[in-house]
């Protein structure tokens, strides 16, 4: 047993070098476990924490792929299948410039711990490509998701490595990527999620993220006595958990007012509904568009080179990259009278914000609780896959928010100190333990 958490970050640091994300996810979740370390012989004997942190597998390969005018490209490929003890890898696929091996065994390692406090037997993985999908046709987007499968399929299976969406891996790109899995092993099977309805995907996948968000943010309130209903909310993010969280948040009574990317940022006092909610809908997931497209259809006032943290609001919730609110926006925020920060994006906190707003005692909820409704839903269809069903909407519905709750319960009750509820210490000691007690009872493998 590492004397402390600064010792064990050294080790982990020496041992991986140029991986800050990686360093980043591993040290907030070692800082909130370690008193359980502490207090648990059983786990300082089998060595789970050097165990927890290093992948089971790293594949990583080349993708060379044609674009229109018929040159020959090159990307760099990558799955990490970080934990299978407690079912198949499973994690979806980023296309984004700034994929790279840190990136991806953080949201492995980040998976694993959300995969379990859904309580579904699903691994974690995570994979990806630097590619941009944004300048590209359908044709270039084809042929890349092509090339990538041919290396990939060797990799995963429906009980091995059960991949899905994320950045730039929208509904088109599942369906290339699932037409030429299905090619390579002959076989119909529900290896991949967020497919189309057509091919075996499941109804409210593509809502379910920004539908568990909106969720989870009901069931924080409702513990202080509150609800949505009235608050002001600023996002980030526009693609669909965004979209999807809007629309969630209009329908409890709360007001969306800002979405943004990494060029600045929309504000609609007014709020996001009716048609300007059907313009943004497919903005990013279909068309791959800037978010200033929807300041200019609208006349809304575009701020550029700006983030939506200087907004004043009553929730914030960042729904874009890592890192994407810091320090600065924090406390911005706190000044403004935020009073509820909730991540809905995979660690977009940085961490001197996050120890702001758990200072402040504010309600505060990391992603790997508040956004795991997208990969519950994915769970959702690989049983409905399994059993060749297709449940009906309110079905889906109705196990979502259910999960949702229970992952609410599982963070209250791991997380109570000092007459409030510290979700991040919640979350990850939920997502730890049983990970770990599945890793103690399969031996030393």
């Amino acid at each position: 047993m590492y004397p402390n958490v600064d010792a064990f970050i050294s080790w982990l640091t020496q041992h991986n070098p140029g991986e800050p994300e990686f360093h980043q996810a591993v040290h907030e979740v070692v800082e909130s476990i370690w008193p359980v370390l502490e207090t648990n012989p059983k786990y300082q004997k089998a060595n789970i924490l050097e165990r927890i942190v290093e992948p089971e597998r790293v594949v990583m390969f080349r993708v060379p792929w044609v674009d229109d005018s018929g040159n020959v490209r090159v990307n760099k490929g990558y799955r990490v299948e970080m934990n299978s003890a407690i079912g198949p890898y499973k994690g979806g696929l980023r296309f984004h410039p700034n994929v790279n091996l840190s990136r991806m065994k953080f949201l492995a390692f980040e998976q694993t711990f959300k995969n379990s406090l859904t309580t579904l037997p699903m691994g974690g993985g995570k994979g990806g490509a630097d590619f941009d999908p944004r300048d590209k046709t359908d044709g270039e987007v084809m042929r890349f998701c092509q090339s990538f499968m041919m290396e990939l399929f060797r990799h995963i299976g429906l009980n091995t490595d059960v991949p899905a969406g994320d950045i730039g891996v929208g509904g088109r790109e599942i369906g290339f990527l699932f037409g030429m899995y299905k090619k390579l092993r002959n076989e119909f099977s529900g290896v991949l999620t967020g497919k189309g309805l057509k091919c075996g995907g499941s109804l409210m996948r593509p809502e379910a993220t920004g539908y568990g968000v909106a969720y989870f943010v009901q069931e924080m309130l409702k513990a202080k006595g509150e609800s949505i209903e009235g608050k002001t909310v600023t996002i980030s993010g526009y693609g669909n958990v965004g979209s999807f969280l809007v629309e969630k948040i209009n329908t409890l009574g709360g007001k969306v007012i800002t979405i943004g990317d990494e060029f600045g940022y929309v504000l609609d006092r007014e709020g996001i509904a009716g048609e300007k909610l059907d313009f943004l809908k497919p903005l990013w997931t279909i068309y791959r568009r800037p978010a200033k497209d929807y300041a200019d259809q609208f006349g809304l006032k575009w701020v550029p080179q700006r983030r939506p943290w200087e907004v004043p609001c009553d929730i914030a919730i960042p729904t874009a990259t890592e890192n994407e609110l810091n320090g600065t926006d924090a406390e911005m925020l706190l000044h403004n009278g935020v009073r509820c920060v909730v991540e809905a994006a995979n660690m977009p906190c940085t961490a001197d914000a996050v120890q702001m707003f758990i200072d402040s005692k504010i309600l505060y909820a990391p992603g790997k609780a508040a956004n795991a409704g997208g990969v519950a839903t994915s769970g959702l269809e690989m049983s409905q896959n399994s059993l060749r069903l297709s449940w009906p909407r309110d079905e889906v519905d109705n196990r979502l928010r259910q999960i949702m709750t229970q992952i609410h319960e599982e963070c209250v009750r791991h997380g109570r100190e000092n007459g409030s509820i510290n979700y991040l210490r919640g979350s990850n000691i939920a997502g730890f333990l049983k990970v770990a007690d599945a890793m103690l009872e399969q031996g030393v493998v």
